[in-house]
């Protein structure tokens, strides 16, 4: 048997995440009596919980002043929090500017391309029942081992920096026209280089195919902020970045705890305690 094996890498896919964008509505804050305030912010700072699931952060620049990111098990649960949002009090006082929908999601190029060829070597008809039984049960002793990392709680880092990204489809540069093998080498090349920051940043991707404007979402945690740009800057000097990537709009900010947005609303930049 002689046929072509699938191009599309496996995924495994974790926890829903939902970004939050908001610019707060300074005037009409600054109206409310002292009370009023306490009031509101107390409300929503019970409602964020302890940072575990849902974090809020002060954004840096003029994109947006606050940022909240959330994990959930799924849609319905993603969804359940924004509607708890849009219920909160000081939602009145906060205008949406932007929002990302994704999905954790970790890449299995090496993993696909071994598991493809084991099937092939052994004439197993790609899509038939016995290959998809074959790639489920790869899938899923994936999805046991790295359980940690598709539903994981938002690190507590300091800093955060999301942007969105896709890989061009341009006329001249097409990921998606290039050969696994070739695609499996540039990811492995790509990872190579954060791996040499582990210990100083914490990047979560997130899969938007279908969902958002962009095809990934891309977090860095760290407790450093200078991470951020020698990572990205490194990182643009390998080819999967340098030849095949776009990239969106970025957010930085600095994160702050639930119980502190009194504070933040109170125009200071509240002094970073975890949770």
């Amino acid at each position: 048997m002689n046929q072509a094996l699938p191009a599309v890498p496996l995924t495994l896919e974790g926890a829903a995440v939902l970004h939050q964008m908001m610019r707060v509505k300074w005037s009409a804050w600054r109206a409310l009596s002292g009370e009023q305030k306490r009031e509101i912010a107390e409300e929503a700072s019970a409602a964020l919980g302890d940072g575990k699931s849902s974090a809020p952060y002060l954004m840096l620049g003029h994109k947006c002043d606050l940022m909240l990111i959330h994990f959930r098990k799924n849609f319905e649960e993603l969804a359940a929090a924004q509607m708890a949002v849009s219920r909160w009090r000081l939602s009145e006082y906060l205008e949406p500017v932007n929002s990302y929908v994704s999905v954790i999601e970790l890449g299995l190029y090496e993993s696909s391309g071994k598991t493809y060829a084991s099937l092939a070597a052994r004439d197993v008809a790609p899509h038939g029942e016995e290959w998809n039984a074959a790639v489920e049960e790869v899938l899923q002793r994936q999805r046991e081992a790295m359980a940690p990392r598709l539903f994981p709680d938002i690190p507590p880092s300091r800093y955060v920096c999301f942007y969105p990204m896709d890989r061009k489809r341009g006329e001249h540069k097409n990921w998606y026209m290039e050969p696994m093998a070739d695609r499996t080498r540039l990811m492995h090349e790509h990872g190579l280089v954060g791996r040499r920051y582990a210990g100083q940043v914490r990047q979560i991707i997130t899969g938007s195919i279908g969902f958002d404007d962009w095809e990934w979402g891309v977090d860095l945690f760290a407790d450093d902020s200078l991470v951020f740009k020698k990572l990205i800057y490194e990182m643009r000097f390998d080819e999967v970045s340098a030849v095949y990537a776009s990239f969106g709009p970025f957010f930085v900010g600095l994160r702050f705890a639930a119980r502190d947005l009194e504070m933040f609303l109170g125009g200071e930049a509240p002094v970073w305690r975890a949770g």
